[in-house]
């Protein structure tokens, strides 16, 4: 049964964990938890009042981090990776926490593609697969251009069915294979042209579409900011709109990982101090500051998707939202 986070569980936590880095961040409690109101639109999204839920703790195991988290509908659960547990875990509201599948080749980002198939980021497999119904694997790309990919991250599938995914280099033992940038690719439908999209980006990580499909918001963590870009009708980015359209950086812990977009357009992206939201033209409406040192991902589901999950090193949390998030499978569009 969720409860509600306690500023003394959070000093005990901390304690404990010893003040371990998190993704080269200070892992330092960020007071109680709360919801900060920036502009006056967001009591259009939160309560500001709303609790915020601890799900689980100790899902990422002592080294974490828990990751991707991906809402399955019809089975009313939700799925996240613990990735040096190389396992998926199961999350049921009223439940709890089990583990859903081991080993999982170090999976990180998972989505669902339009027939409803899991889709999910290898990081040891340094692949991106989709999981078909009889439990084989198909593998959505492994390499570009005769190069090894370094370590798929995050990854989104459009409404027409081609799969966006990032790459950031890392936690890999190079060889002469393998690529020497980090890149954000594409995917067609048919999974027989994988095209790169960009490659200036440090650490490319979360990744997400607004309502209408025509930005693409891209996270760069070591630069700790958000870029957009239009979509090309191919299916590309238009490279001339590219900007930066938040930046998440401040003097707390916490850089830009995950990211989420709800049907109204504001983007959720975990940043310096908690979980931010912003609006469609990049103004901060606020920040969910749930106590943890970072926040890895988000995901929103529930039977109305407006339940926002969210994960740490080893922890689930949730917070109840006033608007639905852009389902998964998202829907077909004309």
């Amino acid at each position: 049964m969720a409860y509600i986070i306690t500023r003394r569980h959070l000093l005990a936590v901390s304690a404990a964990a010893g003040g371990v880095a998190i993704g080269g961040i200070g892992a330092h409690a960020q007071g109680a938890p709360r919801i900060e109101r920036l502009a006056p639109e967001l009591d259009k999204i939160i309560d500001i009042s709303q609790p915020i839920n601890q799900l689980a703790d100790g899902v990422g195991g002592p080294n974490g981090p828990a990751e991707g988290p991906v809402w399955w509908k019809e089975g009313g659960y939700l799925l996240f990776s613990d990735i040096n547990g190389n396992r998926r875990m199961k999350y049921t509201p009223g439940q709890g926490t089990v583990e859903f599948k081991k080993p999982t080749n170090g999976a990180n980002g998972l989505t669902r593609d339009m027939q409803g198939r899991l889709v999910a980021c290898e990081g040891l497999g340094r692949r991106v697969v989709r999981e078909e119904t009889d439990g084989s694997i198909t593998v959505i790309a492994g390499s570009f251009q005769g190069h090894r990919l370094n370590r798929p991250n995050d990854v989104v599938v459009k409404s027409d069915g081609a799969i966006y995914f990032t790459d950031p280099q890392g936690n890999v033992v190079p060889d002469q294979t393998d690529l020497t940038y980090a890149g954000v690719y594409r995917v067609s439908p048919d999974l027989g042209t994988i095209t790169l999209l960009v490659n200036d980006f440090l650490t490319p990580n979360g990744l997400a579409f607004s309502p209408d499909e025509s930005v693409l918001y891209i996270n760069d963590t070591r630069r700790r900011h958000i870029r957009a870009f239009d979509m090309a009708p191919n299916g590309t980015l238009a490279r001339q709109t590219d900007h930066v359209f938040a930046d998440l950086d401040g003097s707390e812990s916490g850089v830009p990982d995950g990211m989420k977009v709800d049907t109204t357009g504001n983007v959720y992206c975990g940043g310096a101090g908690g979980i931010w939201i912003v609006d469609p033209n990049g103004k901060k409406l606020g920040r969910i500051i749930h106590g943890r040192p970072q926040t890895t991902n988000i995901a929103f589901g529930g039977p109305d998707w407006k339940t926002l999950y969210f994960t740490n090193a080893n922890f689930l949390g949730s917070v109840n939202l006033k608007i639905a998030g852009v389902p998964v499978p998202s829907p077909k569009r004309s």
